[in-house]
């Protein structure tokens, strides 16, 4: 099934289960197309790891005791994460109808549907092909969801990028049928593809393709895992482009006309505890091609992971592993066999800021957009029925960002007002009005449908986050000294957290791995500082790196720079030997809020239920009050 013999003995190489299952499924079709026709609940094991590439995972509600109640999650495929309006409103009816009455915004600019079952999965397949959405390769051992900057901005380098991932998408989208054959019973809903993505696919000049094949790039096997890429404007870093297998980035002359691509490979998050092999990884630069050449150096780098990655242990099949093991020297060599033509020296770019894109902003067509944060990404009760309102309204197109938050485009200025008020009675506040610490957080879904998930994420850190602020008040912080916080359930990493400031990994129940040392803009790793620090421990390890972050930082050093300067032997000391805050005298701006003792005691008894103090709790009283009176009125 390899194009090129790769380096081994004549021995049969050992497999792993899912490359069986692949060659045996007949382009991911059986038993897949078998098992969703049963009475069962549920799917065979083969046809589970199957779903995955059209676009599914089944999973079960581990809240629950007793019968595995399973139902399937649906994650579409949206390049960008661009989602027309019709296909936003499909997916919220679907959510309401087939789901959980929630949709989840992901790290890579796509929708989860959770909660479908095995029954109903065909209509809600069928019915989001029919409304211009696809499911096809978000999941599964291919190339996953295409990143691009979400903002709608229209200059020339945002459009190409834009246009750059989509063309890439298509590039690498399954060309077997496998999908339509399942769900729509083979009717084809293909949308028209530039010629130039046709040209590059059936290119087979270098031995790239499988030439009888229905599928030219992946053959029967596929890639030996999952495989993400990103593309972005420089500056740009919203895409966090250094985790993703490959990160592509445009390239302009003095008049900011596109010429070519820095090309970056072998990111990923993923690792498995106790197993030192593993590791989180950042991309590193291959080189520059010219912009004609993009595809062809993609599929080049792709047909390398695809005949050299690890096909018997999944734990390392990604091709991270592969560079790291080979080198990127010889990565290079490889690469550039299937490419024909060598790399160019890898151009030199500005450093990389983290972009988020809320609030309103001038698109550059006379039109606005305005940037929605969303905590986790899960759309739901009042905020989604005022999201579909004002989507269904003015008929808006709507973009995913890779932070879990939703940009809404193409909004005339008068309608600013209007959707501004709305947005702000449904929870939807202007960026200024939220916490900063909620802004740059993130978390994945965990807990209760991830079959994979060890502790909680998504419903742990708005706890969590509340905690962090009031550590940050307790040792004199101010409320905009921002720290990157992402947490996740286990540790393959949806949400990033081996490139926050302050990362937390489930490494055990209610229990955390805490990595330290990220960067605001997302260029450095993250290293493992402590294991297993419980839940209701993690004050223990926040106060003393708050309080000496606070006490001992350079001008302007975020956490992450400081937590790295400082060394991770010298900070455990600190943690060992914390003994609490030494209590400074107050600050100038001490607002006096308690004439009268009844009033203190009132707000002393609720504020104990939150576990803050009076003062803590009026303050936050007070911020929101006047965030809700000045959110009405214009910036």
């Amino acid at each position: 099934f390899q194009p090129v013999k790769p380096e081994t003995s004549t021995t049969e190489p050992k497999r792993s289960k899912v490359e069986i299952f692949k060659e045996q499924s007949n382009f991911i079709r059986y038993p897949l197309n078998e098992e969703i026709l049963t009475d069962t609940p549920n799917i065979n094991e083969a046809a589970t790891q199957l779903i995955k590439f059209h676009g599914s995972y089944q999973q079960y509600n581990r809240d629950e005791r007793g019968t595995r109640s399973y139902s399937f999650m649906l994650r579409t495929k949206n390049p960008g994460g661009k989602v027309p309006s019709q296909l936003y409103l499909t997916m919220d009816d679907l959510a309401d109808q087939f789901g959980i009455g929630t949709l989840r915004l992901t790290t890579r600019q796509t929708f989860q549907l959770h909660g479908v079952l095995k029954k109903n999965l065909k209509t809600v397949m069928s019915t989001i092909i029919k409304n211009m959405g696809s499911t096809l390769g978000a999941c599964g051992d291919l190339n996953r969801n295409v990143l691009a900057p979400a903002a709608p901005l229209m200059t020339k380098e945002y459009l190409f990028a834009q246009e750059t991932a989509d063309n890439i998408a298509a590039l690498l989208t399954p060309q077997s049928g496998f999908y339509y054959d399942v769900w729509v019973d083979g009717e084809r809903f293909m949308t028209s593809e530039p010629p130039e993505v046709v040209k590059a696919r059936n290119d087979n000049s270098h031995k790239t393709n499988f030439p009888d094949s229905p599928e030219p790039i992946y053959g029967t096997q596929f890639l030996p895992r999952k495989f993400k890429i990103a593309v972005t404007v420089p500056t740009d870093n919203s895409v966090d482009i250094l985790t993703n297998d490959i990160g592509v980035v445009v390239v302009s002359d003095d008049n900011g006309e596109p010429q070519g691509f820095n090309i970056y490979v072998g990111g990923g998050m993923g690792r498995t505890h106790r197993m030192e092999a593993t590791f989180p990884r950042l991309g590193e630069p291959l080189g520059y091609v010219p912009k004609e050449d993009i595809l062809y150096a993609i599929k080049a780098i792709v047909a390398t992971q695809r005949d050299h990655g690890r096909r018997d242990d999944r734990r390392y099949s990604r091709m991270k592993y592969l560079i790291s093991s080979w080198g990127i020297e010889k990565f290079k060599t490889v690469v550039e066999q299937y490419y024909g033509k060598k790399f160019e020296p890898f151009r030199e770019l500005p450093e990389w800021e983290f972009k988020s894109y809320l609030g309103w902003h001038e698109q550059g067509d006379g039109a606005l957009f305005c940037g929605l944060h969303v905590d986790n990404g899960r759309v739901g009760g009042k905020m989604k029925k005022t999201l579909r309102e004002v989507i269904e309204k003015y008929n808006l197109n709507v973009r995913i960002t890779p932070n879990q938050n939703i940009i809404l485009c193409d909004i005339r200025s008068a309608w600013r007002r209007p959707i501004t008020t709305v947005l702000a009675q449904a929870g939807l506040l202007h960026p200024k009005y939220v916490d900063p610490l909620n802004l740059t957080a993130m978390a994945c879904p965990a807990f209760p449908l991830c079959p994979l998930a060890i502790t909680e994420a998504e419903r742990g850190i708005p706890d969590i986050l509340k905690r962090v602020r009031s550590v940050f008040e307790k040792v004199g912080l101010k409320y905009n000294d921002s720290v990157v916080i992402r947490i996740t359930g286990c540790p393959n990493g949806c949400a990033r957290p081996y490139m926050a400031e302050l990362g937390l990994v489930g490494d055990g129940p209610n229990s955390y791995q805490i990595w330290l040392g990220g960067t605001p803009n997302q260029t450095q790793l993250a290293r493992s500082f402590m294991d297993k620090v419980k839940v209701q421990d993690l004050e223990n390890v926040f106060e003393p790196l708050f309080y000496y972050w606070k006490q001992k930082r350079q001008p302007k050093e975020s956490f992450g720079d400081f937590t790295a300067r400082i060394g991770f032997e010298k900070l455990k000391e600190l943690v060992d030997k914390w003994e609490g805050v030494v209590q400074t005298p107050p600050a100038r701006y001490n607002l006096k809020l308690f004439a009268d003792k009844e009033t203190y005691e009132a707000m002393d008894e609720l504020a104990k239920l939150q576990n803050k103090s009076a003062h803590q709790l009026a303050i936050e009283v007070i911020r929101n009050f006047v965030a809700s009176q000045q959110n009405g009125k214009s910036e």
